[in-house]
């Protein structure tokens, strides 16, 4: 009689493992510091230390490019400083910054807390030339934050990821809860992330998402897909304790006033991004782990050459 039992499966002796083991048996790669300068928050009256125009934004990417790192993410604001989604001011920038550093990977933001139209939200997508950025930033669900609604709902991500992908910009995969790396999961199993690796930016510390600690951040780890490669960014203070706990635990780092314009160390004390940039640039070196240059970022998370390189900035746009 012919056996119908299933196939009993064959274990191999060598472990399967989704991540790699940690440091010294995996050594770290470099640290990418992703510098995030503005952000949709931060005015003037709250820190004078914001850059608020392209002119101020161009010289704070560009002294931070300087001391090491690699990644700018980039928000535009009117004159008046409001947020806004003018895929020509974030031109501007670009242009400014590729001008000085022409393999700094840009990144831009597509959030959805003051324009929820798609049309609005993904004009800087359309940029083309050597304006094209190289990330752009896709929150994966809606979240609270303490001054209202970032709205995302699922046919605005998928969206948002298919005019990336087809432009050839890799999403920046945000998440500020576990929800939000499911969300991503599900959206790598359909195919509509483009290629590994994927890039993953942890935001802890908010008041409405998860808690700034080691255990909170090792528990989103352990969600992450493979192929991924994660950075870690705390909100106000919590900025410092998870720039430490990425470098430590193998991770990036995100810092910038967007974030936290505050010290850390001084009570009431206003940060400045050298500062942020400085200290973390500090930290990575006492842990012994050297800054990623741009182009060793772009070589980690899969990046092409920088479109500056394929098609450089004009003259007259390289204001700084």
């Amino acid at each position: 009689m012919p056996d119908n039992r299933p196939a009993r499966r064959q274990h191999s002796n060598t472990p399967s493992r989704a991540r790699a083991l940690p440091h010294p048996l995996t050594p770290y790669t470099e640290l990418i510091v992703n510098f995030c300068p503005t952000g949709m928050i931060p005015t003037k009256g709250m820190t004078p230390h914001v850059p608020i125009t392209p002119a101020e934004v161009i010289d704070h990417a560009c002294a931070a490019l300087e001391r090491g790192v690699a990644i700018v993410h980039l928000h535009a604001r009117e004159a008046d400083g409001s947020p806004t989604y003018r895929g020509e001011i974030y031109e501007t920038m670009i242009l400014g910054i590729r001008g000085h550093f022409p393999d700094a990977v840009m990144c831009v933001s597509c959030s959805g807390r003051n324009f929820p139209e798609l049309e609005r939200r993904s004009e800087v997508l359309e940029l083309t030339g050597a304006a094209r950025p190289d990330l752009a930033s896709l929150t994966l669900t809606t979240l609270d934050f303490p001054t209202g609604t970032s709205q995302n709902a699922p046919e605005m991500v998928i969206a948002l990821a298919q005019k990336m992908v087809a432009n050839g910009i890799k999403p920046e995969l945000e998440c500020f809860d576990y929800g939000m790396i499911n969300a991503g999961n599900m959206l790598i199993s359909k195919g509509m992330l483009g290629e590994p690796p994927f890039y993953f930016n942890l935001l802890l510390g908010s008041r409405y998402s998860v808690p700034a600690t080691a255990r909170h951040l090792a528990g989103m780890l352990e969600d992450l897909p493979p192929s991924s490669i994660w950075s870690a960014a705390g909100i106000g203070l919590f900025q410092l304790p998870m720039n430490m706990l990425a470098i430590a635990m193998g991770g990036h780092c995100r810092v910038g006033l967007e974030d936290n314009i505050y010290d850390g160390f001084e009570r009431g004390k206003l940060a400045t991004n050298e500062g942020l940039v400085e200290r973390v640039a500090r930290l990575s070196e006492t842990f012994g782990r050297p800054l990623a240059t741009s182009l060793q970022a772009r070589s980690l998370l899969g990046l092409g050459a920088s479109a500056a390189r394929l098609e450089p900035a004009p003259e007259e746009a390289i204001p700084r």
